[in-house]
């Protein structure tokens, strides 16, 4: 067997879902550290958005290799030793590091216990340091929550497992809160690290993530006897599903609509809705909109270019309940349509009362119209509706209404 000093240290990357771990494997990518590195993702859902959300970000010629959707800590995991097989292989060994982001959902230890059990990566790999992501706003409620009899509570097992806690988000939280969240922590995982981030507005220091040789087996072990037990049987929360979507080229999205049927869909579902994410072509746009939520919480900002790249969009949900929600339905009702009226259209577009102009431009910017009225002043209109773009009077072409 080869020496610890000379294995591929691996660090795994956990934390439940919407916690921040994509946004801090992108740091991670990004930093002027020197260091080659492979990764590998996991997702829960139907749709490969993570990988997508980090081409995105345009951190395309890294190694990046996705592990096939489901559980990488049970259904999955030979596909986890797999890839990293093929990792070693492929690189002959010249590595400085493996990252393992796994899903939301995963318990690490099954993860971790791989690299003492199977053979193949054991004398190739070592863990390096559990690295858990915990959202600030939420982690409490992840915690408190009731589940089924002998179904574990991933957040609690995130934290248990964890060798160094980043207590994320910490600007949606007051000082009191943010104590009461360590507190809690703390009741889980007295040994860990922590530190407050806010990956939103910068990196953590790399000293802090890579590099560490913090993973302690014997801690481990005696925090759960069964760890190396390969029999054990780790119970998901079978309420917990997935619902995901791929549109081809054809099917560019309407970014007004999205954003308004996304903002009615939390205010009704918001507790049920764990994580909702994509990587969105926009009708009118060269750029990618990479989308994501928490619950009530959500954003989206434009990224890379597309390019010469098939704008495909790709979209997942991941909560109880789904089947409720009527997604598909209300997605693809967000799919751009043709419009009724060509550059030099005359036009009355609501500025605060509708006033007479020009249509000049058909998708700018991601809005249906660019419409420069007779007064000289241009306006846009984001989308085809009456509420925002009507018939001239001299103009037969009247848009349908919702009461039609």
């Amino acid at each position: 067997m080869a020496e610890a000093s000379n294995k591929i240290p691996v660090t795994i990357l956990t934390g439940f879902l919407g916690s921040g771990k994509t946004t801090l494997l992108n740091w991670i990518l990004s930093a002027n550290h020197g260091k080659k590195l492979a990764v590998i993702e996991n997702e829960f859902g139907e749709t490969g958005v993570d990988e997508e959300v980090l081409v995105a970000r345009e951190h395309s010629d890294e190694i990046m290799i996705e592990v096939k959707n489901g559980c990488i800590c049970c259904t999955v995991r030979g596909d986890l030793v797999e890839s990293l097989s093929k990792i070693y292989d492929s690189t002959k060994g010249k590595l400085d590091g493996v990252i393992i982001e796994t899903t939301g959902l995963a318990d690490p230890a099954p993860v971790c216990q791989s690299f003492f059990v199977e053979e193949d990566i054991q004398d190739k790999f070592v863990i390096d340091a559990v690295i858990t992501v915990v959202d600030a706003k939420h982690i409490i409620q992840h915690l408190d929550e009731v589940k089924p009899k002998d179904v574990e509570n991933e957040a609690v097992e995130q934290l248990a497992f964890a060798d160094r806690i980043l207590v994320n988000k910490i600007d949606l939280c007051t000082e009191e809160e943010l104590d009461e969240v360590e507190k809690r922590i703390a009741q889980v995982n007295k040994y860990a690290k922590r530190m407050r981030t806010q990956f939103k507005k910068e990196a953590p220091e790399m000293s802090m993530i890579l590099g560490l040789k913090a993973f302690d087996l014997d801690r481990v072990t005696e925090m759960d006897e069964n760890f190396l037990n390969v029999d054990e049987e780790h119970v998901h929360d079978q309420r917990v599903t997935s619902v995901g979507f791929v549109l081809d080229e054809t099917q560019e999205i309407e970014l007004f609509k999205l954003q308004e049927w996304i903002s009615e869909l939390i205010g009704k579902w918001n507790q049920d809705l764990f994580r909702y994410k994509g990587v969105i072509a926009v009708k009118g746009r060269d750029r990618k909109f990479v989308f994501q939520g928490v619950h009530m919480l959500f954003s989206g900002d434009f990224a890379a270019e597309w390019g010469d790249q098939q704008r495909k969009s790709v979209f997942c949900f991941i909560g109880k309940n789904l089947d409720k929600m009527e997604l598909k339905e209300n997605f693809m009702k967000c799919i751009a349509k043709p419009l009724i009226w060509k550059v030099g259209a005359r036009v009355m577009a609501n500025v605060g009362g509708f006033v007479p102009g020009k249509i000049i431009k058909c998708w700018d910017a991601g809005n249906a119209y660019r419409v420069r009225l007779d007064t000289g002043v241009e306006v846009w209109a984001p989308i085809e509706h009456p509420k925002f773009i009507q018939a001239a009077p001299e103009n037969p072409i009247k848009l349908k209404t919702e009461e039609d």
